[in-house]
Parts: C-alpha cells; sequence; structure tokens
C-alpha cells in the first residue's frame, strides 16, 4: 500500500512532465515546485482554519475537497504564468535555453515561497494540521488494515488519472491539445488557438501537480520549498520509465517505481545482510532511469513524440 500510494503521487507528478513535453518537446524542470506550491495551499487553509477555530465545524470530506481544488487552481494558475514568462519568448530557441529558463525558474519559485512563507509565519517548514478522518484504517479480515492515507492517495489519483485520460481523448479540447502536439502549424491553420491550447495545458498539468502536493502533505504531514526537488526528479524517472509523453505510461511508471522503492526500503536490508538499507531507495531510482534510457529509452509503453514536418 505504501508503494501503490507513493507510486499514484509520483504518476499525478509526472502528467505535468508527461503534457509539457508531449506539447512542446522539453522537459519543464520547474514543475517540483508547481508541485510544492499545492502542498502549501493545502497546509495554509488547514492552518488557516485551525487558528480560526472552524476545522471541526467542517465534514472532513469537504475539507479534504477544498484543499484538493485550491492545490489545483493555484499551481495551475502558476504554471501559466510560467508558461507566459518563461516559455514562450523562448518557443523558438534551441532546446537547452528553455531548458536554462526552467532551472532558474524552479530556483526562483523556490526562494518566493520561502519568502513569502517566512514573511507571513517567520518559517517555511509547515506541519499539516491532522485530521481525524485521515488517522482511520480500513480494516480486511482481522488482520489487515488499509490505512485511510494510502487510499485516499490511490482513489483520488485513479480518478484524476481516469479524468485526464478522458478529457485529453474524448473532448473537443483534449483534441486540440493533441493535435497541437502532433503539428502546431498545422493546429494553427486549422483554426486551433495554439497559444491558448499551450497554455491550458500548462494549466491542467500544474493542476496534476498540484492536487499531488496536497496530497503529499497530508500523506507525510511535514513540507518544505525544497520538498519538491527529490519526489520531482524520480515522478520524472517515472515519465521516462512509462515513456515520456505518454499518459497512461506515466500512471505505469509511476507505480512501478512507487513499489520498487517500496519493497527496496522493505528488504534491502534483508537480502544484503544489513550492508545495505532503506537509505539507498534513492539509489534504485536514478539506477532504473539509468538502465532504462541505456536498454528501453523509449519506455514501457513507448515514447510519444510530435510529428515533424516534411
Amino acid at each position: 500500500m505504501d508503494g501503490m500510494a507513493l507510486g499514484f503521487m509520483y504518476a499525478l507528478i509526472a502528467l505535468g512532465y508527461t503534457m509539457v513535453y508531449g506539447v512542446l518537446g522539453f522537459i519543464n524542470f520547474a514543475h517540483s515546485e508547481i508541485f510544492v506550491i499545492g502542498a502549501f495551499v493545502g497546509a495554509e487553509i488547514l492552518l488557516l482554519l485551525e487558528a480560526s477555530g472552524s476545522l471541526a465545524a467542517f465534514h472532513p470530506a469537504f475539507v479534504l475537497l477544498v484543499l484538493i481544488l485550491a492545490g489545483m487552481a493555484l499551481s495551475g494558475i502558476v504554471a501559466v504564468g510560467l508558461e507566459r514568462v518563461a516559455y514562450r519568448p523562448l518557443r523558438s530557441a534551441p532546446r537547452l535555453v528553455p531548458l536554462i529558463s526552467a532551472i532558474g525558474a524552479s530556483f526562483f519559485l523556490q526562494d518566493l515561497i520561502r519568502l513569502l512563507e517566512g514573511l507571513w509565519r517567520n518559517a517555511f517548514n509547515l506541519t499539516y494540521p491532522s485530521l481525524d478522518l485521515l488517522e482511520r484504517s480500513v480494516k480486511l479480515g482481522s488482520a489487515v488494515e488499509l490505512p485511510f492515507k494510502s487510499l485516499l492517495v490511490i482513489a483520488t489519483a485513479l480518478l484524476m488519472l481516469l479524468g485526464l485520460y478522458l478529457f485529453v481523448h474524448r473532448t473537443r479540447v483534449g483534441t486540440a491539445i493533441r493535435a497541437v502536439a502532433q503539428d502546431p502549424e498545422a493546429a494553427a491553420l486549422m483554426g486551433i488557438p495554439v497559444n491558448r491550447t499551450i497554455a491550458l495545458t500548462f494549466f491542467v498539468g500544474g493542476a496534476m501537480g498540484g492536487a499531488a502536493g496536497v496530497l503529499f502533505g497530508l500523506h507525510y504531514s511535514l513540507i518544505n520549498p525544497y520538498t519538491g526537488f527529490i519526489p520531482g526528479i524520480k515522478s520524472f524517472t517515472a515519465a521516462v520509465l512509462g515513456g515520456v509523453g505518454n499518459i497512461p505510461g506515466a500512471m505505469v511508471g509511476g507505480i512501478v517505481l512507487g513499489v520498487l522503492e517500496a519493497l527496496a526500503a522493505s528488504y534491502l536490508s534483508f537480502l544484503t545482510g544489513g550492508a545495505v538499507g532503506a537509505e539507498y531507495t534513492d539509489f534504485l531510482a536514478f539506477a532504473v532511469l539509468i538502465l532504462i534510457l541505456i536498454f528501453r529509452p523509449r519506455g514501457i509503453l513507448g515514447e510519444e513524440v510530435r510529428e515533424e514536418g516534411a
């Protein structure tokens, strides 16, 4: 269950990398900070409700819904602003240039979060207030208990991944996104507003990252402006593992990586006689990335890329 919860969280974050790569053909390395923004939005709302004494007045399910929607909204808006300021002016530049811009934007957002939280709370290491609903567990028989936190992450991620897949493949807007990903010039000739479609893609990818940030905070409690770095890198690994640009691939890659990490944390010490412990799970993620790049660079389900014009 720990591995599945972690894997679905990676999958949600990986969708931001996947959608941007599918449309623009580059990796948005500032997406990990978009994820952190969602986590801080959820924490601030919970802390404000707790400070006002009104947290217990609302049903926990309603509070969770508000947290996720607010995290998605602000993260999506920041992602759109990032696209407008840091990426759109560089769209025709060599691919290395927007990559450098993404790294700069990542550092900027980290320091901006630290500055704002420092001014607001004089601290930027936040702890999520606990919700009684999330401390419960679901019993299966007499010996098995499933933590509600893990079930919440898995169920929410499944619904969002399914909704995104249907949105991209069953709606007119999703068709426009796929058309721009295939050939932006031809899409523009067919009357599709390319800039607006790309901005919408950033919003959707950022919203998924924001939802993952809220779920991460609810599941692990502690967050800071640098929380997104390691999950961001691992989610990029998950995107590569499943196939960059492939939405089902992001889900598969996230689940595989999350389960591998959980199994490694549980059994590495036992299998190596104590020589290698759970602290090496990060090493495992990057070893998987290297092996995938060497032996199957297109990922498990294959990389989806735009078609180049003749």
